[in-house]
């Protein structure tokens, strides 16, 4: 298994250069550069601040060669500055917004894993069960609704309509991401976090529980339905015996990937979650950043989103072996 990972990893690294071609070209591509914002904030800028802008920027150079050198600089760990917040991109996104949105996805992952799996097992068990039902009426609601929708509709029951009907018995923050700070204590600082963290989580968690509670159950019900499994119950085999020791491990397999891709799709998922909730996470800093043309932040966060793809889908592949022992990548 040493050797598959050892050039697994070795593949990743051609993946990821194409990745990062393909995202500077596009990047530098789409219409309109820095300069552009600026000229648009400041009508009394002259030809000469232009043209000195964009040789400070490295405007004036095609865009393969601004690529070479990027990708030089990156291999240094220097990923230019931020033009927005005049700090570098790397302390920007590592030490202000990534750790707000490791806060919403990571918790996001868990229980949403935690709660699916026993859900699609049961729904898939007690097939057409009026639990079943309410599970696959569930599931559709959060596929068809938009997620901006669903949590523009949170938002107005949780912080206006509840907190007036109750008088401020029910109620919680519109958006953001605290009032207190760690110097108020360990406890009320976190139960005040845990507060803002409430809606934005449930939200982006409805559609996690929802996807994964599908593939769950879909894959539950194929596997209860081959012969290994008939033949455990003909041997006499306790049913609790034949779920969780030979259908749940075989059935967890295509679970394995689908949560191995929605650690990318819950970054993307935050980019709208943090928008509707006001969440100063990487998702809300890759689409501000995309709409003022702060190109260093928006290839940071781009290319860490790559390399959390191709990360954890070597690890989902790695987890097939201790899943299935007929997975042998020896």
């Amino acid at each position: 298994m040493a050797t598959y990972a050892l050039r697994r990893i070795l593949q990743m690294i051609p993946l990821l250069l194409v990745i990062s071609l393909v995202i500077f070209g596009l990047t530098a591509l789409q219409p309109g550069d820095p300069v552009d914002q600026l000229i648009f904030g400041n009508p009394r800028i002259t030809p000469e601040d232009i043209a000195r802008l964009r040789e400070a920027y490295g405007l004036n150079t095609p865009w393969p060669q601004r690529y070479v050198s990027w990708l030089l600089r990156a291999f240094q760990g220097e990923f230019g500055y931020s033009r927005d917040f005049g700090i570098p991109a790397t302390q920007f996104i590592f030490t202000q917004r990534l750790p707000n949105t490791l806060l919403l996805t990571i918790p996001a992952l868990v229980i949403s894993t935690l709660i699916a799996v026993p859900l699609g097992i049961y729904s898939a068990i007690r097939q057409y069960s009026t639990l079943d039902y309410v599970l696959t009426f569930l599931s559709f609601v959060a596929f068809s609704a938009p997620v901006f929708w669903i949590g523009v509709m949170a938002l107005y029951l949780f912080a206006v309509y509840l907190p007036q009907v109750t008088g401020g018995a029910i109620a919680l923050p519109p958006g953001g991401l605290g009032n207190l700070s760690p110097e108020d204590g360990f406890w009320p600082f976190w139960l005040d976090r845990l507060k803002y963290l409430i809606l934005p989580l449930s939200i982006l968690m409805f559609r996690e529980i929802a996807a994964t509670t599908r593939f769950m159950r879909a894959s539950f019900l194929e596997v209860i339905g081959q012969d290994f499994v008939r033949t455990a119950r003909a041997k006499g085999l306790p049913n609790r015996a034949v779920i969780f020791k030979h259908a749940l491990r075989n059935a967890l397999i295509p679970i394995i990937t689908i949560l191995g891709l929605s650690i990318p799709g819950l970054f993307g998922g935050a980019v709208l979650t943090e928008t509707v909730f006001s969440w100063p996470g990487m998702g809300r800093a890759l689409l501000d950043s995309l709409v003022s043309k702060d190109f260093n932040v928006v290839m940071l966060c781009l290319m860490l989103l790559a390399i959390l793809t191709v990360v954890f889908q070597l690890l989902a592949d790695l987890a097939y072996a201790l899943v299935d022992p007929r997975i042998r990548y020896s």
